[in-house]
């Protein structure tokens, strides 16, 4: 399987970062490092989370990673990460 990360997904990890970089840079280091890794274990386990049901007949599955959720597609052969958001995140 292929692991690819949309624009979208990539604006989300580069806003996250920018919204905790000037209160705590290490911290968001730290975070975009982890969220950024996160999706590698799909590779191995690609339906692993959470499926949601309303993107049918899209095979949309979401975890959870500290206070982020991540949401991809399982699509053939690829994963394809479409959008990270915080918890709280209004969206």
């Amino acid at each position: 399987m292929d692991l690819v990360w949309t624009d979208a997904s990539l604006s989300d990890l580069d806003r996250i970062y920018r919204h905790l970089e000037p209160v705590n840079p290490q911290a968001a280091a730290r975070t975009t490092r982890l969220l950024a890794a996160a999706p590698r274990r799909l590779l191995e386990f690609p339906r692993i989370g959470t499926r949601l049901r309303e993107f049918e007949p899209r095979e949309i599955h979401r975890i959870i990673v500290d206070d982020y959720e991540i949401r991809y597609e399982v699509a053939q052969d690829t994963i394809f990460v479409l959008r990270v958001w915080h918890a709280r995140e209004d969206r």
